[in-house]
């Protein structure tokens, strides 16, 4: 098929602006990645790294019997989930020359390229030295295979930050090291204190997850501000496979539908509650693969619940503002025989202190006051990631049904080089389809395509897209907006 004859080629001839795809897939080529890791941490850091990778639960389901699995609650991990028949495609997503020929077929300008394996496997290590040169080894390597093709395409960097300083100095290095423009991290599972001290033996099996922004082990602060002192915009693509009812030990689908929005709403809560964007207002977080509609309904619930439980509004609940006498009086006039005989039992039962936290403003990090400040904390930090077969996305663009009249930022993301990709050449054709069918408009669809990830990026760092075939559209936007 010519370059030009692909449906999504046609389409992006019909437009007057750039697509940007904000989650594209590397498929690592694993023997390569092990030679980059002997280069940094000699031979015997290979067989350290597949003894760390291999030790994990999702990793041993494989080699369990049903039965096993089944006594040992292990999580059905994903399986045959990277193109195999469509090997055209399958190469494409490990040969960076292959995709940038391909770039015009796929109807993208541009695209923001993800690891696979190096997602889940690196940043989430326990052994720290291995842990922090396997990340580093693997962004070493996606610098080396990519930076010949940075005018189409730029990888991110895999930051592991099981600590501030760890993140810190492993952004630091890929950044002005090895030229990234781009970063990915996620939560970190840490072993709850009490039974790490008390009985370590189980320790590996009672696990909390470390959210980095509310309740965390560490103040990551810190690494919030090198983020925008190197002007970073720092994205999430973790997983909630394993989590709550996730579980299963045999369908991989009943795992997967819902888990990367889940991992996103925690990270998303998290950041908000924790005030990480009342204090850091330029940074920007995006949140990938997950869609949009779960944010929908957080940002829906966030303004729901703060006008019932706002500073404010709290004490309307507070047990002690409670007029007893009133309530005597009704009791006695309305409750039936079985209730009136035990008033005096009521009002005692009443009176009794409940708990609550010292502090009684749930939102005190955020240091909201009014509903503007929910929107301006949420609306305008935040950027989602959606697969172009999501109807959901046009929930992010209805302003009539989100609070305040927000969009949401919904960002197209491809996720080109996996399963849910069946031909890579068809997912800009298959995003328009939201405007084909009603669902967005022109305008709509140019923010989901070009302007929202311009901005995630760009917004930050005025020059991520220098040197790209989309440097003259993206300066134009930012000039529109700085006249704005």
């Amino acid at each position: 098929m010519s370059a030009n004859n692909s449906k999504s080629a046609k389409v992006r001839a019909r437009l007057d602006h750039p697509i940007i795809d904000t989650d594209g897939h590397t498929v690592e080529l694993t023997p390569v990645y092990f030679d980059y890791i002997k280069e940094l941490g000699g031979a015997g850091m290979v067989e350290r790294y597949k003894k760390a990778v291999g030790g994990r639960a999702n990793n041993r389901w494989v080699d369990l019997s049903d039965e096993e699995r089944r006594y040992s609650r292990a999580t059905c991990p994903p399986w045959w989930a990277r193109p195999a028949k469509n090997t055209l495609d399958r190469a494409t997503a490990s040969l960076p020359h292959l995709l940038y020929q391909r770039m015009d077929e796929l109807g993208m300008d541009f695209t923001v390229l993800y690891p696979t394996f190096g997602l889940t496997e690196p940043p989430r290590i326990e052994d720290e030295e291995v842990r922090r040169l396997a990340c580093r080894a693997l962004n070493a390597f996606h610098a080396d295979i990519y930076r010949d093709y940075a005018d189409r395409m730029t990888p991110v960097a895999v930051i592991p930050v099981h600590t501030p300083q760890e993140g810190m100095e492993e952004l630091e290095f890929a950044v002005k090291q090895l030229g990234f423009k781009a970063a990915v991290i996620s939560h970190v599972q840490r072993p709850v204190p009490k039974m790490l001290q008390e009985h370590p033996e189980l320790a590996a099996n009672m696990t909390y997850l470390d959210l980095l922004a509310l309740d965390s082990e560490y103040d990551y602060d810190p690494f919030w501000q090198r983020c925008v002192e190197l002007k970073v915009a720092i994205t999430t693509h973790a997983t909630g496979q394993g989590w709550g009812s996730r579980r299963s030990v045999s369908n991989y689908m009943f795992n997967h539908i819902g888990h990367f929005g889940a991992a996103g709403e925690a990270m998303c809560k998290a950041l908000f509650f924790g005030g990480v964007t009342r204090r850091f207002p330029s940074l920007n977080f995006a949140f990938l693969e997950g869609g949009v509609h779960w944010a929908c309904g957080v940002y829906s619930d966030i303004v729901g619940h703060w006008k019932k439980r706002n500073a404010k509004a709290i004490h309307d609940l507070d047990p002690m503002n409670l007029d007893r006498a009133l309530m005597r009086e009704l009791i006695a006039e309305h409750g039936n025989a079985k209730m009136t005989a035990k008033l005096d039992d009521i009002m005692q039962w009443l009176s009794q202190p409940q708990r609550h936290p010292q502090n009684l403003d749930d939102w005190s990090a955020c240091q909201v006051e009014k509903l503007e400040d929910l929107r301006q904390l949420f609306v305008e930090n935040f950027y989602f990631g959606c697969e172009a077969d999501d109807p959901m996305v046009a929930w992010a663009f209805n302003a009539k049904n989100n609070p305040m009249g927000a969009k949401l930022k919904a960002m197209m993301s491809s996720d080109i080089g996996h399963w849910d990709v069946t031909e890579m050449n068809e997912v800009v054709e298959e995003a328009h389809e939201l405007v084909d069918d009603g669902l967005i408009t022109d305008e709509d669809f140019r923010d989901y395509t070009f302007t929202n990830a311009a901005s995630l990026y760009a917004g930050m760092n005025p020059e991520f897209f220098t040197g790209t075939v989309c440097e003259g559209a993206v300066a134009q936007l930012l000039e529109g907006k700085a006249r704005a």
